[in-house]
């Protein structure tokens, strides 16, 4: 008989309470568990101290950036600081000078400059506009990637 105690094991154990206890263990942990959601999130290692959300904070924001980009109807070359084209060496120089100026007078003298060409931007205006940025004494220069290039047909 199951569960009787016979000659050689004078101990008899029965194995129903326990069985019974681990089910309803196993019940308890399966309903408690909560499941990791993968969409809808996705770890990200951003710098700490540059960007934010919303509006930007001038006190984030610790670059002077110069955007290029290709006018592909024109073939043209444009210049921004901001939302201001500057077409002119001399603009251009002047008013990194006067951006860089304004964030040593912050207290960030290590201000980059940010150049955020184009991939279709001539090589020799890169290098133009980092001859204006050594010329204006500034040494920590940035290059950020631009918008890649349209396929022929894209939208």
């Amino acid at each position: 008989m199951a569960g009787a105690a016979d000659a050689d094991n004078p101990v008899g154990i029965n194995v129903v309470p326990l069985v019974d206890i681990i089910f309803c263990l196993c019940v308890f942990f399966m309903c408690s568990f909560k499941f990791k959601q993968l969409e809808g999130k996705f770890d990200s290692w951003l710098p700490l101290d540059k960007g934010a959300e919303g509006l930007p904070n001038l006190d984030l924001i610790s670059e002077v950036r110069v955007a290029l980009t290709w006018d592909e109807p024109t073939q043209t070359l444009h210049r921004k600081m901001g939302v201001r084209d500057i077409p002119d060496d001399a603009d251009l120089q002047r008013s990194i000078a006067e951006a860089h100026e304004a964030w040593v007078k912050k207290g960030k003298p290590d201000a980059p400059v940010t150049i955020d060409g184009d991939a279709r931007i001539p090589w020799s205006e890169v290098v133009t506009v980092v001859n204006i940025v050594k010329r204006c004494g500034i040494a920590k220069i940035e290059f950020a990637m631009g918008a890649p290039p349209k396929k022929p047909g894209a939208k």
